[in-house]
């Protein structure tokens, strides 16, 4: 246990050759030549058992940084659950579990992956027979703790990973429960994220207790402001692309910038008829329809704002986490306004710009002007957005099943005869498909209506920690 002035000292990095035996021969067995950069950075401070927000984009080198350190912090002759690792999705769940598997091998420590959309059998099995690390979404982690399949009374370290899409995909509720199984006493918690929205801080110290700030963007311990990326989009398909951002993006509050007005209320036409909750900002509004927008926006009521650089000008919203440019700027200065919408007052945030090939060379001019560091992320396939919202609604449903006292499930098993022969029946496909999709519009994307308008909730669990009369929207993902 590190004191309180070990605790604000902060620790040299530490690079391959530095690292103890064992430690070394599980980075051979994985073929790692070299630490990466957030390797480096973050295991010192995980073997000194020191807790930890990390800043690490996906593909930094992070799921080794969290499992390398366990070889030296658990103990393989005890057959008890000691490091709790979890994910967001299933996939990232499998490949973790993949790299625990190769760096662990020799040691005696064995893993267990646990998540939804599977049977339990095997999971059961693999939990019973004594992993010391589980690696899990929330939800499927919390079924097998209520169903005594393993205990956390011996865990030592507790991993967040992706910890911005975890306390924002409507696991927030999954989460405080498993908590409630989490040992009484201090727990050695560590938290990787690609960043650090305001939101997710708030939501994060319910989990994190004292944790230093790590970023790989300077020389000392805070939390990263804006990371500017962009996507390569056909120029005749920008509409069905925005789409498919926002759904694996899942921003809590942006900024959508556009150029022309005709283009404004096209693109706000198109969010509001997929279901999103959109409004447009034009110089054509009257001044008290266009204080009413911002208020909303500013009240944490509405969600996407789409707007001009001049119906935009001047506005100070707190903690928006994104700024989304539909089109480049016509001239470089207004992306840096357009883009110093998000990320302020210390927070964290996220400028997307959508770029066709021909508009490559404005975005790259501005890169270069500006030294920014601009990432090029790869465009979501439909295939990408199919799996997403797949998983976002598992979790939601076995959540929501959790919820059922015993009449209600007694309640439900009359439409058991009904679900079998539709799910049996092509023909009936439409009807489920329907049936899904009008629930997850409810839970993740369904507007705020005002107080004395809101109809009866359809799910009582609602994403991140719920929406209460005048609160702010919680974070989506």
């Amino acid at each position: 246990m590190t004191t309180p002035n070990e605790k604000t000292t902060v620790l040299s990095e530490i690079s391959l050759e530095q690292l103890p035996e064992t430690l070394r021969q599980a980075a051979a067995r994985a073929g790692w030549t070299s630490l990466m950069p957030v390797q480096s950075r973050a295991i010192p401070y995980l073997m000194a058992g020191r807790n930890v927000m990390v800043q690490a984009r996906t593909g930094s080198g992070k799921t080794g940084a969290f499992l390398l350190p366990m070889l030296t912090r658990l103990d393989p002759k005890r057959n008890q659950t000691q490091a709790l690792i979890l994910v967001p999705t299933r996939e990232l769940a499998r490949q973790v579990v993949t790299d625990a598997e190769t760096l662990c091998a020799n040691t005696g420590l064995r893993t267990a992956a646990v998540y939804g959309g599977v049977g339990y059998k095997p999971q059961i099995e693999a939990l019973k027979s004594g992993a010391q690390i589980v690696v899990g979404t929330p939800g499927r982690v919390l079924d097998h703790l209520l169903k005594r399949n393993f205990s956390l009374d011996h865990l030592s370290m507790l991993i967040f990973d992706e910890a911005d899409r975890m306390l924002s995909m409507g696991f927030y509720p999954d989460m405080r429960e498993v908590q409630r199984y989490l040992p009484k006493r201090e727990l050695h918690t560590a938290m990787f994220s690609a960043t650090f929205p305001s939101a997710v801080m708030r939501v994060a110290r319910a989990f994190i207790r004292e944790p230093e700030f790590i970023s790989l963007s300077s020389d000392h311990v805070h939390v990263t402001e804006t990371d500017h990326s962009y996507y390569i989009v056909p120029g005749m398909d920008k509409e069905r692309s925005l789409i498919r951002i926002i759904e694996v993006e899942n921003p809590e509050s942006a900024i959508i910038f556009c150029n022309t007005k005709m283009r404004v209320h096209l693109v706000t036409v198109i969010l509001q008829r997929y279901g999103y909750d959109a409004d447009e900002l034009s110089a054509d509004l009257s001044q008290a329809a266009r204080d009413q927008v911002l208020k909303r926006l500013h009240d944490g009521k509405l969600r996407f704002l789409v707007a001009t650089d001049v119906a935009a000008r001047g506005l100070d919203i707190p903690e928006l986490s994104h700024v989304i440019q539909y089109e480049p700027p016509e001239d470089v200065e207004s992306y840096i306004h357009r883009a110093g919408r998000t990320g302020r007052a210390g927070a964290s945030g996220t400028a997307l710009s959508l770029v066709s090939l021909a508009e490559k060379h404005l975005i790259d001019r501005i890169a270069k002007q500006y030294k920014i560091d601009m990432e090029q992320r790869e465009l979501p396939t439909e295939e990408d957005v199919e799996t997403l919202v797949a998983e976002r609604l598992t979790a939601l449903l076995e959540s929501r099943l959790r919820e059922r006292d015993k009449l209600q499930t007694e309640r439900s098993r009359r439409f058991v005869p009904l679900a079998r022969d539709l799910a049996e029946n092509e023909d009936e496909l439409p009807v489920i498909t329907m049936l899904l999709d009008d629930y997850y519009q409810q839970a993740l994307h369904a507007p705020v209506s005002p107080p004395d308008e809101r109809p009866a909730p359809v799910s009582t669990n609602r994403p991140a920690s719920g929406r209460r009369r005048g609160s702010r929207r919680p974070r989506r993902r």
